[in-house]
């Protein structure tokens, strides 16, 4: 038999005994999802002062988001840890001509390429998160705010690019690869899947994100409070302008 056939053949029973498995822990999904709804909401509050503590308070939520996956990262699940899936740049590079040329390695965790983004994301945001935190409070200058700016924009190209990435893999693998961050099933060995979904961990990073959010909202100025802390806002702008 020639080597064509027998990889023909290795690959047909590969996918014969593929099925349905759990790759994505519940914490990862709720961390991916979260972080989704957080930054598109500070990103559409940015230019807005009426919105500044929804934008800060999605920020820093964020930003905690941020702290809890570098931790899962070390200790959650076996696709969850960034030893399973970040990879050298000849790697990324390999996985990126494979998806070029329509022929993608299969990844049953993170692909070389969704890896890299991830970590930029994860730089990006606690940027975005530390530059906002200067700027809202009125430490920075003007430098610091165009930083903050300038990060937020660079991560809404990367998660286009990301969101691109994934349909183009999602098309030529025939999976759905934004409904899988949802069930956190995808196509695989029944011996590659992970046994538990982790699913008091997400519980707890949900109370947590609520409980900052009505924190938040507690100690919200009250309409008096907010005009004269938006005027305030308004001045340290100016000045800002005037240097």
């Amino acid at each position: 038999m020639s080597t064509t056939s027998e990889s023909r053949t290795d690959n047909a029973m590969n996918k014969s005994i593929q099925k349905e498995i759990l790759v994505w822990d519940m914490p990862v999904r709720v961390f991916h999802w979260l972080m989704v709804l957080s930054f598109a909401g500070a990103y559409l509050t940015s230019e807005s002062e009426r919105w500044r503590l929804l934008h800060a308070t999605l920020g820093y939520t964020m930003a905690g988001l941020v702290i809890f996956r570098i931790l899962w990262g070390l200790i959650g699940t076996r696709y969850a840890r960034f030893s399973n899936f970040v990879r050298g740049p000849g790697v990324v590079k390999r996985y990126i001509e494979t998806l070029l040329r329509g022929r993608p390695e299969h990844h049953t965790g993170h692909n070389p390429a969704g890896a890299l983004a991830i970590i930029a994301l994860l730089g990006l945001t606690l940027v975005v998160a530390l530059t906002g935190w200067i700027t809202y409070y009125g430490i920075g200058n003007n430098q610091l705010e165009d930083a903050h700016e300038a990060a937020a924009n660079v991560m809404l190209a990367i998660v286009l690019v990301h969101i691109a990435g994934v349909a183009l893999a999602s098309w030529l693998h025939r999976e759905n690869l934004v409904f899988a961050m949802f069930s956190g099933r995808k196509s695989g060995k029944p011996s590659e899947g992970i046994r538990n979904a982790r699913r008091s961990v997400a519980v707890l990073m949900i109370v947590a994100v609520l409980g900052f959010l009505a924190t938040q909202w507690r100690n919200a100025p009250s309409g008096a409070d907010q005009s004269v802390a938006t005027a305030k806002a308004a001045d340290h702008d100016r000045d800002n302008d005037d240097d």
